[in-house]
C-alpha cells in the first residue's frame, strides 16, 4: 500500500507511537498452555511470559491490541518483537523460531495498519519493527571479578541482529526501531547489522534509535550522557533519535532538550507512565501523563510521541488528542541523504 514518505509527514504533524504491549498482554491472564499452543506443545523449556511467541500461538491477541492503539490515535505500530533476537530467545531454547516470530509479528501489525490506512487514507499508519537491546551487553562485564570478560562477542551480536532485521523486513515493516538502548555498543552492532542487511537487499528503510536514561544521573547504563549517546549513533542517517522507558515524562524532558538542540534528526519520546510503585505497577493516569508530555510540545522538542511501560490505549488517546494541537519540531528535509 502506497503511503506518504514518513519524513514528509513528520514535518507536517507530530506522529503518535503506540503504547505498552506487555501490560496489555498481562490482562489476558495467559498460562503456560496458552504460550505453548499446539506448535510448542512438547517444547523442552517453560514458555510462559515469552510474549514474542504470541505472533505464532495467539495472533488474535496482537491484532486486538494493535487495533486498540490505532483506534486511540496511534500513527505508528511497534511489532511485538522486543525480545526477538536469538540471544534473548535462547533463554527459552527457541533460537530456531526467531525468523518465524519476527516475520509473523510484522505481518500481523502490517495487516492491521493497512486496514486502518485503507479506511482513512489521509491518516497513513506505519509499522515499526521493534528491536530490543537483548539481555547481553558488549560494554560491561557480567562478572565483577573479571572486568574484561564479556558474555558475548561483537560478531555474535551482529549476526543475531541481522537475523531479526531480515525477518522484520520480510514481514513488511516500514521502519526499524532500535529501542531501549542501555548499551550504545549493542546499538552500534545493531545499526551495523541493519546497514549490512539493507545493502544486501539493495534498498533503504527509515531507522529510529531510542535510548534509555536509567536514573537521575542522566546517563545510560553503560555510562553515556544524552549528548554522548547522540554523538555515538549520529554517523547513521537516522529518521529519529530519542529516549524511552526507565523515566516518566516529567524526568525525561531535560534529556530530550539535549537531543533537540544538537541533532538534525527528528526527535522521539515514549516515556513510561511515571515510575513503578513498590509492586512494580504504574499508577500515572492518562491525564497526568499528558499534562507532563505537554511540556515537550510547548517547548517544541519532539516529532514523535508515544508511551512505554505502563501505558495503555487510554494514555495514547490522551496524548494523541494533545499532540494534534501542536506543531512538530521542524526538521530540514534536505539534511537527509536517503
Amino acid at each position: 500500500m502506497n503511503k506518504p514518505n514518513i519524513k514528509n509527514t513528520l514535518n507536517k504533524r507530530i506522529l503518535v507511537l503506540d503504547g505498552g504491549m506487555g501490560s496489555l498482554i498481562q490482562t489476558y491472564q495467559l498460562d503456560e498452555n496458552d504460550f505453548r499452543g499446539e506448535i510448542f506443545k512438547n517444547h523442552s523449556h517453560p514458555l510462559k511470559g515469552n510474549n514474542d511467541l504470541l505472533a505464532l500461538v495467539k495472533p488474535d491477541i496482537l491484532k486486538e491490541i494493535h487495533s486498540l492503539y490505532l483506534k486511540a490515535g496511534a500513527d505508528i505500530l511497534e511489532t511485538n518483537t522486543f525480545s526477538g533476537t536469538s540471544i534473548a530467545q535462547a533463554d527459552y531454547a527457541l533460537e530456531n523460531s526467531v525468523y518465524d516470530i519476527n516475520f509473523h509479528s510484522a505481518k500481523i501489525a502490517r495487516e492491521v495498519a493497512d486496514e486502518y490506512t485503507m479506511n482513512t487514507p489521509d491518516k497513513p499508519r506505519y509499522v515499526a519493527g521493534a528491536i530490543g537491546p537483548t539481555n547481553r551487553t558488549l560494554s560491561i562485564s557480567p562478572d565483577v571479578n573479571d572486568p574484561g570478560f564479556r558474555a558475548i562477542t561483537w560478531d555474535e551480536m551482529v549476526l543475531s541482529y541481522k537475523e531479526q532485521t531480515i525477518a522484520l523486513i520480510d514481514g513488511g515493516v516500514d521502519i526499524l526501531l532500535v529501542e531501549t538502548v542501555f548499551d550504545t555498543l549493542n546499538a552500534k552492532a545493531c545499526l551495523y547489522a541493519i546497514d549490512e542487511v539493507l545493502e544486501e537487499k539493495g534498498f533503504k528503510l527509515p531507522i529510529m534509535v531510542s535510548g534509555t536514561i536509567t536514573d537521575a544521573s542522566g546517563r545510560t547504563l553503560s555510562g553515556q550522557t544524552a549528548e554522548a549517546f547522540l554523538i555515538s549513533v549520529s554517523h547513521m542517517d537516522l529518521l529519529s533519535i530519542g529516549f524511552n522507558c526507565a523515566l516518566g515524562a516529567n524526568m525525561m524532558q531535560p534529556y530530550l532538550r539535549v537531543l533537540s538542540n544538537n541533532t538534525k534528526f527528528s526527535v522521539s519520546a515514549h516515556p513510561n507512565a511515571g515510575l513503578p510503585n513498590e509492586f512494580g505497577e504504574y499508577d500515572e493516569t492518562p491525564r497526568e501523563m499528558a499534562s507532563q508530555v505537554k511540556g515537550f510540545l510547548e517547548e517544541n522538542l519532539i516529532n514523535i510521541i508515544g508511551g512505554c511501560c505502563g501505558t495503555s490505549p487510554e494514555h495514547i488517546m490522551e496524548i494523541a488528542d494533545l499532540a494534534a494541537k501542536y506543531e512538530p519540531r521542524k526538521v530540514s528535509l534536505d539534511e537527509f541523504t536517503s
